[in-house]
């Protein structure tokens, strides 16, 4: 039985909420009584490794590519550099061969594995100025390129871990970029839920929902002229966040220079929110972008960053059965989020 929200208003303990694009469902557990303070009483993990003894202090030769602080290729006085991994996830191999071992499919790990690193030990991304993260963004762009032609190459991932429990080996602020012969699932799902809906409403299901969210405003933290960040209806997570182009695109490479500066505010302001209003939560940033291949076959898609900060951990019940909880209503965070003073 289907109704109205309008018509009915829930007194449950909790919700469960459907992404429309993916169709997983995500727990709202509101009757746990979390408020916005609650989570400043966490312990937060300390992070932070000594500088005399950090990898990243040096320019690591030779670079890919490396950006002084006014945006100029250089390789000395850097601000951020592109290089490779050291212990790389994916490498040089035959590419495009898929085996089998009993029931088994398999295929070599090739791609590629880089480091994109900026100069500050301790300078998180949230506490550059616009044009500092920009510089970032332009190195992820750039370096996107550069891969994106590669024929063993079908998706290249870019996602950046801050803190412990995210994952972060190194607290040196840097980001990661790996490029590989398939089509992740998290993507997949969310290819195909965009595609169905396009295929069924013939229009943008990320366009929708960012129309509906302007329109509504209250899931919105933040805006400026091209992006947007939302706290979003199926939140996986207490203050998770979303950071769309307002504009249509599937492809993240395809930025102009004006819209890389304008996603460094969006982003920077985002995680800048979270950095003052959490107490530096350990969080993990990725890229959701169209795979590499013919650009056609993926214009129903919209490209744009998660942000999902480390506020609770999973158990049974998530491990389980895949259905996320959240203990704060994302109307709620982004009230919380959307006060937050940022410089």
């Amino acid at each position: 039985m289907r109704v109205d929200s309008n018509i009915m208003k829930s007194t449950s303990i909790s919700e469960l909420r459907r992404d429309i694009v993916s169709g997983a469902w995500v727990v709202i557990a509101t009757g746990r009584g979390k408020r916005p303070h609650d989570f400043l009483k966490q312990k937060q993990s300390v992070f932070n490794q000594p500088k005399a003894n950090c990898p990243f202090e040096k320019l690591i030769s030779p670079p890919f590519l490396a950006y002084d602080h006014e945006g100029h290729t250089t390789d000395k006085n850097w601000w951020v550099q592109v290089t490779a991994n050291k212990y790389p996830a994916f490498g040089r191999g035959i590419c495009a061969v898929f085996q089998r071992t009993g029931p088994y499919e398999w295929t070599e790990g090739v791609g590629h594995h880089e480091l994109v690193i900026s100069r500050d030990h301790k300078k998180s991304l949230g506490a550059m100025t616009d044009r500092e993260a920009e510089l970032i963004f332009r190195a992820y762009q750039a370096h996107y390129w550069a891969m994106k032609d590669d024929p063993c190459v079908e998706y290249v991932s870019i996602f950046h871990n801050h803190g412990r429990m995210s994952g972060a080996s190194i607290s040196h602020p840097h980001s990661q970029i790996i490029a590989i012969p398939v089509i992740p699932p998290d993507i997949a799902n969310s290819l195909k839920g965009s595609k169905e809906y396009f295929q069924k409403h013939k229009t943008c299901v990320h366009c929708l929902i960012i129309d509906a969210e302007l329109k509504e405003n209250i899931r919105i933290i933040y805006q400026n002229e091209r992006f947007v960040v939302v706290s979003p209806y199926a939140s996986r997570s207490a203050f998770e966040m979303r950071v769309y182009p307002k504009r249509h695109g599937a492809h993240f490479e395809a930025i102009t220079d004006t819209d890389r500066l304008m996603l460094a505010n969006a982003m920077r302001t985002a995680l800048a929110k979270i950095m003052i209003g959490l107490k530096n939560p350990d969080f993990n940033f990725f890229l959701h972008t169209a795979p590499t291949g013919d650009s056609k076959d993926f214009d129903h898609y919209h490209w744009h960053f998660e942000i999902i900060p480390k506020t609770a951990i999973w158990a049974g019940f998530e491990i389980g059965t895949g259905i996320e909880i959240s203990t704060i209503a994302p109307e709620v965070a982004a009230v919380f989020l959307r006060n937050i003073k940022v410089l």
